[in-house]
């Protein structure tokens, strides 16, 4: 199964493959004490979780030693995919429930990943400020910016803009056409990327990236 994302990501190292290959075994085992992915769909981890989550590692190289929030990161997505991926950079998982939390730190720590923490805390809450923040539809783009909006820093890192890297299906020219009136967004800050450029699955039909700049 993992032979999907080793297809699309043949650059991967040894260790990364290594990792990427213990994720289907980690995760049948966890959600089977704790359920962070539906029973149903736990066979499509690798496309449903983590090809989807490594869209944003096709569309953006993350700069080493940038920060970034993963904002309800559920069972550890797209934060720890992405954390194998680019081991320079540093991320923070969040989500509000417990038991998705430990899922996240004991699987970061069977993999070794010395790049994510993990911390049962609202977004509202968190201090600090991050480079990017990503996540998968936690909600509606407008419900969600203004938990994070000031948690990003501004302008460029590594010749790369900060901001957002959402990951949400359907339409959205009308969230967006929201979002850039309520927040002064100028059109060129927000780009939505069709995932099937990359991957041609038909799980990604109508599957988008939002990027809006900080």
């Amino acid at each position: 199964m993992e032979e999907l994302i080793y297809s699309y990501f043949p650059e991967l190292s040894a260790n990364q493959k290594n990792q990427i290959a213990q994720l289907y075994p980690l995760y049948l085992d966890w959600n089977s004490k704790i359920n962070v992915i539906s029973r149903k769909d736990i066979d499509n981890l690798y496309l449903h979780h983590v090809l989807h989550s490594l869209a944003i590692a096709r569309f953006i190289k993350l700069p080493d030693g940038a920060k970034v929030l993963d904002v309800g990161t559920g069972g550890g997505f797209p934060g720890i995919p992405l954390a194998i991926f680019f081991p320079e950079v540093s991320f923070f998982l969040c989500d509000s429930i417990m038991k998705k939390i430990k899922v996240v730190k004991e699987i970061s720590a069977s993999l070794n990943l010395k790049n994510v923490q993990a911390e049962q805390i609202r977004a509202e809450d968190i201090k600090g400020k991050f480079d990017f923040v990503v996540s998968r539809a936690v909600t509606d783009i407008n419900t969600f910016l203004p938990w994070i909006w000031n948690r990003l820093e501004k302008g460029e890192t590594g010749g790369v803009g900060r901001g957002l890297l959402y990951l949400k299906g359907g339409n959205l020219i009308e969230e967006i056409s929201e979002i850039q009136k309520r927040f002064n967004i100028p059109a060129g800050k927000i780009s939505k990327i069709e995932i099937q450029r990359w991957f041609k699955e038909p799980f990604f039909d109508e599957k988008s990236i939002l990027y809006i700049k900080r």
